[in-house]
């Protein structure tokens, strides 16, 4: 959609624009000064819950990941509201406490917003970070030899698409709602004292529509391993009953022609790695031992890991 702007707004008139319309990546950054630079970014959506301080809480965690995903910290945020007018202002208050209390959680503030009215709500932060211009985490960067580190199950398309449809378990529910309200935030500061170079955080193109991203932003294949992917509880029986949201098909006729399936998958698991996740965890590459040491320094932060693949010479990607 923004491919027709970049010839308007070249690189080399904007030299300090680190991140912008060239490559894609998560959020664009702009160099302040030698140690500092901004990174700015905006998402907004309808409800994926019913319950309206989730909903704030879920969209805005969604936002501030982008800021994570290019290995920042979040400064400040403003709101971004699309209300209807006989949408109950009890209602519209919990979708704002949600969001708030992430942006505090984040150690930032709520600085001001700017709402419209619309038949469906919709709800998002437009971000502000910081981050040293040496130490930004773009798609590109990943080495063969790598190893992928995912730091969040899978499988939120399918159980948000189940509740839509009135079949979904609550405690399925739950527990996508508690992946989707946590921060990567830990995840990114241990990924940066790590040495990554490299991250993107997994949402609505999928696993492999994100990771395709990276892959070509790295000029290299990333390969996965299906048992070693995580996926949220309840998540694979909602796959194979085929409760997948449209976006997921959208997902597929993008990303598939470049998918390698060495493993011997049924459809609807190939379609699990397609499934739009919202508010997903991060991808990182890390050399072998920095990967295992995430995963454990995760852990000691009461957080999870999982090591799903590696990086090869090559192109595209493989599910093994």
């Amino acid at each position: 959609m923004l491919r027709p702007l970049q010839d308007k707004f070249q690189p080399s008139a904007f030299p300090n624009l680190i991140v912008g319309l060239g490559e894609p990546d998560d959020a664009a950054v702009f160099r302040l000064s030698a140690e500092q630079a901004v990174i700015q970014t905006v998402d907004f959506f309808p409800p994926v819950v019913d319950d309206p301080y989730y909903f704030g809480a879920i969209a805005a965690a969604n936002a501030l990941s982008d800021i994570y995903a290019m290995g920042g910290e979040v400064l400040f945020a403003l709101n971004l509201c699309a209300f209807p007018e006989d949408l109950p202002g009890e209602i519209i208050s919990e979708i704002l406490r949600g969001g708030a209390d992430k942006v505090a959680e984040a150690g930032a503030a709520i600085a001001g917003g700017h709402s419209v009215r619309d038949k469906e709500p919709k709800y998002g932060l437009s971000v502000t970070g910081m981050v040293h211009p040496e130490h930004i985490l773009t798609k590109g960067g990943g080495r063969p030899g790598d190893t992928l580190v995912l730091t969040k199950p899978l499988g939120v398309g399918v159980i948000t698409t189940a509740l839509k449809r009135e079949q979904a378990d609550m405690a399925d529910v739950d527990a996508a709602i508690q992946s989707m309200t946590r921060l990567n935030r830990t995840a990114a500061k241990i990924a940066r004292e790590l040495g990554a170079v490299s991250a993107t955080d997994i949402t609505g193109f999928g696993l492999l529509g994100h990771a395709l991203e990276m892959a070509k932003a790295s000029q290299a294949q990333f390969v996965f391993e299906w048992d070693a992917l995580p996926f949220l509880p309840g998540a694979l029986r909602y796959g194979e009953s085929w409760t997948f949201p449209g976006g997921a098909e959208a997902n597929q006729k993008t990303a598939e022609p470049h998918t390698q399936f060495v493993a011997k998958l049924a459809d609807w698991q190939r379609m699990m790695l397609f499934d739009p996740e919202t508010s997903g965890g991060l991808l990182v590459p890390l050399p072998t031992a920095a990967a295992k040491l995430f995963v454990a320094q995760m852990a000691d932060s009461g957080e999870s890991a999982w090591i799903v693949g590696e990086v090869r010479t090559g192109s595209g990607l493989s599910v093994i």
